[in-house]
């Protein structure tokens, strides 16, 4: 059987044999360095091997196969986590979440087309812009569908795929989630026990249904002013009621679990909070699934903050749309990094180092090479001649 190390070095050369030039290889492996570096400022001109114009045509102009890039990442996480299975039964987790990446300007270049979702097969494209207002943010908005797989080995993070929210007049955020309910590969769906988590933003009756359709098991954040059949709200049960008791929401055929808890937002502020089951989970084990879903919380944390998802500033759609998916390739590397070296704790930084030494070693001697050149004066300084030469090996 491969190792996870393995399957993360055969990811590598698979995307770097996509690239139909050694120019674009070199750029693609630039790029992935720069996002390895996993400090969160990813940007062209912080390459120290390629320059920003390169990178930018690379993302924006040269002519290589963006969905080919994320069906063979794609084909990659399924035969890893399919390969990599603890004995006995494991559930499988679909966290769906809304998150923002904020970015100042008109962006008047964004309103050329481009395929709206990942992955997407279609001729469809989208011609508005996608820079949108929400909850007072200017920015992307995007939808990320996070497959969650909690296995032996280790907490698995797969980013499977997301869709991008175009504003009002468009499909709206709960519109987008229930498409993507679709893309959840079936080889996983049709093996484990699905379990479909969400925040209240998606507590609606059709993500509900549609949950129900596929016979999964939901666990949706629901509102407090959440209306019951028998005309009080979730809110009212909390002070009559007990956990665990099934209710029927107005509109919803079928009876629902419903529990809550108190969610601390500072050192004086609570919040009640209410979760809802389509299965008859028990009171206090609802309570724990539901706050799993903030697992996909700290991905968009990391994403962004260390992964540089947010750093976007391309000149077309499609050097954006490159740019994220990138990003998450990084992701993937990373995280399977830290999960072959089986450290005692999840330290990013040292993930990503390790993801770079042992994945992209060119990238790292050329950075090496960048830091010795920059800094020959100082070696000088202190009395000292730095020589590079090729070693001879004799056979």
């Amino acid at each position: 059987m491969e190792t996870i190390f393995e399957y993360a070095q055969s990811l590598v050369y698979t995307l770097l044999g996509l690239m139909p030039s050694p120019h674009q290889r070199s750029s693609l492996e630039a790029l992935l360095g720069l996002f390895l570096q996993a400090q969160g400022q990813a940007i062209p001109a912080h390459c120290t091997s390629k320059s920003a114009s390169a990178l930018s045509r690379f993302l924006n102009r040269y002519d290589w196969s963006t969905v080919g890039v994320i069906r063979a990442t794609r084909r990659a996480m399924l035969n890893q986590v399919l390969r990599h299975l603890p004995p006995g039964m494991t559930t499988l987790k679909v966290i769906l979440d809304l998150t923002t990446l904020p970015k100042c300007g008109k962006f008047a270049h964004l309103a050329t087309s481009l395929p709206s979702e990942v992955g997407d097969d279609s001729a469809t494209v989208q011609t508005d812009p996608w820079v949108r207002v929400l909850n007072g943010k200017r920015g992307l908005h995007l939808v990320m569908h996070l497959v969650m797989l909690y296995l032996v080995i280790g907490q698995w993070r797969v980013p499977w795929s997301f869709c991008i929210w175009h504003g009002k007049g468009h499909l709206s955020p709960v519109q987008l989630a229930c498409k993507l309910l679709a893309r959840v590969p079936k080889t996983l769906t049709h093996r484990f026990p699905v379990i479909v988590l969400a925040d209240t933003e998606f507590g609606t009756i059709k993500f509900l249904q549609a949950v129900q359709k596929r016979q999964w098991r939901a666990v949706v954040g629901m509102p407090g002013n959440r209306q019951m059949e028998n005309g009080k709200s979730l809110k009212q049960l909390y002070r009559t009621g007990r956990r665990g008791q099934q209710v029927r929401l107005v509109g919803m055929s079928t009876p629902l679990t419903v529990s809550w808890f108190w969610l601390k937002r500072s050192e004086r502020k609570r919040e009640l909070r209410f979760v809802v089951s389509t299965y008859p989970y028990s009171g206090v084990y609802l309570v724990r699934l539901g706050r799993q879903r903030w697992a996909i919380e700290g991905f968009f944390k990391t994403i962004k903050h260390r992964f540089s998802l947010h750093r976007f500033g391309q000149s077309t759609l499609l050097g954006l749309y490159r740019w994220l998916v990138l990003s998450l390739v990084a992701f993937v590397l990373a995280h399977w990094t830290h999960c072959w070296a089986k450290p005692q704790r999840l330290d990013w930084k040292a993930a990503r180092e390790l993801a770079q030494v042992i994945l992209l070693p060119q990238v790292v001697w050329k950075d090496l090479l960048h830091q010795i050149r920059s800094h020959w004066d100082i070696a000088m300084q202190h009395g000292f001649e730095i020589i590079l030469k090729p070693i001879r090996w004799d056979y």
